[in-house]
Parts: structure tokens; sequence; C-alpha cells
């Protein structure tokens, strides 16, 4: 059968464009962004020409927003205004965009906290917030954006417990809150997401045990990295961690974690990374780990191994960049 010719895909395309430039912005959304517009900085400012975001005939649409049809009207789905020095508190008049699928306010400045209203974007899939000042607790109500896939507060000033309500996100895949000041334990409640694959609660002030994370069988089914480390966690590694079949990835550096390294690890299949270093851990680590056909690195010093237990790999910082995940 023939494919169509790019001709015939333009006319079907070219309608659907015709209406949308011909559409009005629906005035909730207009509202919201000259209420944002007033309050952000000049260097966005000076590309938002022009009192309709979505544009209209005489301007085109603003920077960095994306529009889209719904009905007869124009809404705002996208809004991605990053790295241009915004200072001051969350813009809560975003909240009012309620067809958002993507916020994208990162490498800014920030400040206090998320606002309840954000519980309010219920088609929000990708929320990215790192590199900012934002601070206090995370509120309860982010557990309401149940079209949440894509999560990224890291490199702020967050405190307090992780909100158990993110528990509530069941499409999330990606979970980024490392470099804050979070504290408490980590919500075992996070093992019920069954399409979560990463999760970074690094360089925080938490504690508690993997073992308490990990409390019963078939959690966390699809995560393939759980980044744990520079935290004050204590207790040992336990054998239920190998149920963890998709891991890749494990770093439980610079903890205060103790006891031996349980054999059933080694059989992981997929691990690939696997960081021990600056623990309590002692004794030996099992031969299996050097026979392990994927592992590539594994991390062992500043712990209380016998003596003759050696790293695999050469000693660097890994990094999983954001932009490997963000669609």
């Amino acid at each position: 059968m023939a494919r169509p010719s790019f001709s015939f895909s333009l006319i079907l395309i070219f309608p659907l464009l015709f209406h949308l430039a011909l559409s009005k912005t629906l005035k909730r959304d207009v509202k919201a962004l000259n209420e944002i517009k007033a309050s952000l900085g000049w260097r966005v400012v000076y590309a938002w020409v022009g009192d309709d975001p979505c544009g209209d005939g005489d301007h085109p649409p603003w920077s960095g927003v994306t529009c889209s049809l719904a009905g007869d009207y124009r809404v705002v789905t996208e809004l991605e205004v990053y790295a241009v020095s915004i200072v001051g508190p969350f813009p809560t008049s975003v909240t009012n965009l309620l067809d958002l699928t993507r916020l994208d306010l990162h490498n800014n400045k920030l400040t206090g906290p998320i606002p309840p209203q954000i519980g309010r974007l219920k088609r929000l899939k990708i929320l990215n917030l790192r590199w900012n000042k934002l601070q206090d607790v995370l509120p309860p109500e982010i557990g309401e954006l149940k079209s949440l896939t894509h999560l990224y507060l890291s490199f702020n000033a967050f405190k307090g417990e992780i909100p158990r309500e993110l528990a509530n996100l069941p499409e999330l895949r990606y979970l980024y809150l490392h470099e804050n000041r979070f504290s408490g334990r980590i919500p075992a409640e996070l093992g019920t997401l069954k399409n979560l694959r990463h999760l970074d609660v690094g360089n925080n002030h938490l504690v508690g045990t993997i073992r308490e994370l990990i409390r019963s069988d078939g959690c966390f089914p699809a995560l393939r990295n759980l980044y744990l480390n520079d935290n004050y966690l204590t207790g040992g590694v336990p054998a239920q961690l190998a149920n963890l079949t998709s891991l890749e990835i494990l770093h439980l550096s610079h903890n205060k974690m103790t006891g031996i390294i349980p054999v059933g690890l080694a059989h992981m299949p997929r691990l690939t990374y696997l960081y021990l270093d600056h623990n309590n851990f002692n004794g030996r680590i099992p031969d299996a780990f050097y026979k392990h056909p994927y592992l590539k690195e594994l991390y062992v010093e500043g712990n209380a191994f016998k003596p003759g237990v050696n790293p695999i790999g050469v000693h660097k910082v890994l990094e999983v960049s954001d932009t490997d995940f963000v669609v």
C-alpha cells in the first residue's frame, strides 16, 4: 500500500494550523501568563511581546510557551523558562494553567516553598525545578499530580521528610531529590510505584535502614537506579535487595552502614555499578562479584573489609544526566 505523499500530509495538517492561528487563547491562561510576566525579570519579559502568550496576528507566541487547541480555544500546555535568572518566589499564577503538561523552571533563583496549589495541575507530566533556591517542606498536594512521570527537585534547599504522598503518583518514572536537606526516613511506600525507574535521594540528611525501605516482596519492580549515597543510613545490606532484579546502579557510598555484603547481590542479573565505599562494611566481597558478567565498577575503599578485597574499575564520580530521561 502506497504511503501518503508529503503534499497530502500538508493538506491534512494545514487546516489544523489555520484553526489554531485563528482561535482565541483561553482568558484564564492569558491572565495567568500576564501575571507571571509581571513578576519575572527583564531577560524573560523582553522576549514576551504582546498580551497573548499564544501569539496573535501581530506577534508570535511567547518564547518558552507552547499552546494547543482545546475545543474552540488555545490553551497553554508547556511552559519552559529556565536559566534566565528568575528571582523571587515560585509564581503561584502558574497553578492556574490547568492544561499544563510540562513545567520547566530549572536553573533560576526561585526562593520560598512550592505552593500547595501545585496540586491543581492534574495533567502535568514533567515538573523540573532543579537548580533553584527553593526551600521549606514539600507540600503533600504534590501527590495529586496523577499524570506526573518526571519530578526534578534536586539542588534546592527543601527540608523535612520526603512526603509519602509521592507514592500516589502511579505514572512516576524518575524521581530526583538529591542535594537538598531532607531528613527522616525514606518512605517505604515509594516501593509501590510500579513504573519508578530512577530514585535519587543522595546528599540529604536521611536516616534509617535499607531493610525498612525494602519491606515487602515485589516492591520497586521496575527500579534501575537507586542512589542512597551521602546520608546517615545505618544497618546492613539486606539479602532482600537482590529481589530488585532490574537494578543496574546501587549507590550506597558515604553512609554509616555495617555488616557483610550478601552474595545474593552478585546474582542480580543487570547490576553494573555498585558503590559501597566509605561505610563500615566488613568481611570479604564474595568471589561471585568478580565473575559478574556486567559489573563494571565496584568501589570498596573506606571500609573494614579484610585484606585482599579489591575494587573493580577506575574510581570516578558517576553522573547520570537528566537529559537522558527528559522526554
